[in-house]
């Protein structure tokens, strides 16, 4: 498959975030990645269903919601009516797994998990199969900016051999300190989805860095 290019809405202006969102719109960009985070969970707040359904009409790529919340299945059907097409919860927010992922497919959306960066992979095993994204953290989750966890590479590595042992169809999405610098390495470990926030926002110009990302995917070897 083409690898997919994400950009963090995280990481914008929030006073031009109708802006931000027509520029990823129009760019080569894929995929929305939108992330909501509580406060409890993650040690910052960002933004939940209203702006999500406000920003919606802008555009008709999917929108990548990733959950950093507590009690996530109180939202589910919350997050499918503002416009989520993906819906990804954490690893370590959900006591009952399984049961989330069901209920998040039950609304008709992908169901994807996230993995804080001292998670192993291998804590999937049981569940690879009813996943369709996981999103491996590379930067400790709530804040913007962070630098890439080098260790990422290889729990990659280790994801994708999971995926093929357990003949899993789940995209590895890598969210947190991507780059031009390391997306290429990225790609050949297996990854399908980079999310890029500050890289994509605090550049001169984000359209054309959405443009150097996608051009990298496109020049990788399919995984």
């Amino acid at each position: 498959m083409s690898q997919l290019i994400a950009p963090s809405i995280l990481a914008a202006d929030f006073s031009e975030l109708g802006k931000a969102s027509q520029m990823i719109d129009r760019s080569q960009a894929d995929w929305f990645h939108i992330d909501v985070m509580d406060g409890v969970f993650v040690p910052n707040i960002s933004f939940g269903m209203p702006v999500i359904k406000s920003i919606r009409h802008l555009s008709d790529k999917v929108f990548d919601v990733h959950l950093m919340i507590v009690n996530p299945d109180r939202y589910i059907k919350d997050f499918k009516a503002a416009g989520a097409d993906v819906l990804t919860v954490h690893y370590e927010a959900c006591t009952h797994l399984h049961r989330s992922i069901q209920a998040i497919k039950a609304e008709g959306m992908k169901a994807g998990v996230a993995l804080n960066p001292h998670t192993p992979v291998n804590v999937l095993q049981e569940i690879i199969q009813d996943i369709d994204l996981v999103c491996l953290m590379s930067v400790n989750p709530g804040f913007g900016g962070q630098s890439f966890i080098e260790n990422t590479l290889d729990k990659v590595r280790s994801l994708k051999h999971l995926i093929k042992v357990k003949n899993s169809k789940a995209l590895i999405e890598i969210d947190g300190g991507v780059s031009s610098a390391n997306a290429m390495e990225l790609i050949e470990c297996g990854a399908n989805v980079l999310v890029a926030g500050s890289f994509v926002f605090k550049s001169e110009n984000p359209e054309a860095t959405i443009e150097e990302l996608k051009s990298i995917a496109y020049s990788s070897p399919s995984k």
